[in-house]
């Protein structure tokens, strides 16, 4: 049923409608985690890991629809800038579906309090931002009814930054390679990772929200534009092969045109890393 909320032909002309889908997405899981699982003082705790399975669940089939209708269009007489041109509906789609479940769990998880909501996305915020010292930030992070402090800023060091994005990227290949929609799972993993982060920079303060997205969407957006494109990339080849292509002039178009996307992607990544060490500091 709700695989049917929004056509995907009809999100390439409008990819912003996609934003109240992701809102729409995320809220619905978050809600269904928190009174199903929020007062299991076992399951409660893995609460994050269950808003994004939901939010999987919920996202895959739009996902599988979108790169099946971008496998469609590449054709052997199509130039690669026509492609490029073609895919750039599909990844604006992506990122307003993305920008979506940004919000819904920022706001969620400021409004709900819980310190199990997204414990175990916490714990990455401080994996990443607290490497030495990851124990007492999760203590000063979960431990308790209210956020205190500040988000610390990542590294800024602008080769761990792009490779471990590169890291994150070969993941994402991975999983789309494997099932076409699957890269959807490491996004909505990012999106969650983001909302943490988010709570976190803001002191719970929900009048601050629209900051704390700024903060983390200056680099986040490009960062995750990449993600996207190599996701596209991963599940061409995939819808490919399920369509029993393997071997046809047409894989070797498919594959042609996934190539240039994930070249594509590394220099968006580049970009990104770039902005997030040098520009946001400046800024925040």
């Amino acid at each position: 049923m709700l695989e049917m909320l929004m056509n995907p032909r009809k999100a390439e002309r409008h990819p912003w409608e996609l934003f109240f889908v992701g809102i729409f997405y995320a809220s619905l899981s978050v809600l269904l985690v928190y009174w199903i699982f929020g007062q299991d003082p076992v399951l409660s705790k893995y609460s994050g890991i269950f808003i994004v399975t939901f939010t999987v669940m919920f996202s895959t089939p739009f996902v599988y629809y979108i790169i099946k209708f971008e496998e469609d269009k590449i054709t052997k007489d199509k130039k690669e800038i026509t492609l490029i041109k073609e895919h750039e509906k599909a990844i604006l789609t992506f990122l307003w579906l993305f920008l979506g479940f940004v919000v819904a769990f920022s706001f969620w998880n400021i409004i709900l309090s819980s310190s199990d909501l997204l414990k175990a996305q916490i714990e990455t915020y401080c994996l990443i931002n607290r490497p030495s010292n990851i124990d007492s930030c999760v203590t000063q992070y979960i431990v308790g009814s209210a956020v205190s402090g500040s988000a610390g800023a990542f590294t800024d060091n602008f080769l761990v930054i792009f490779v471990n994005n590169l890291y994150v990227i070969v993941s994402v290949l991975i999983f789309s390679l494997i099932f076409g929609a699957g890269a959807i799972f490491i996004l909505a993993w990012n999106a969650t990772v983001i909302a943490a982060a988010i709570k976190i920079f803001t002191n719970s303060d929900l009048s601050s929200l629209p900051f704390g997205l700024l903060r983390y969407m200056i680099h986040g957006l490009p960062e995750i534009a990449a993600y996207f494109i190599v996701a596209l990339a991963g599940g061409l080849v995939s819808v490919a092969v399920i369509k029993h292509e393997f071997g046809t002039p047409k894989f070797y178009d498919v594959l042609r045109d996934s190539l240039t996307l994930i070249f594509i992607a590394i220099i968006v990544l580049l970009f990104a890393a770039f902005i997030e060490v040098y520009i946001t500091p400046l800024i925040f």
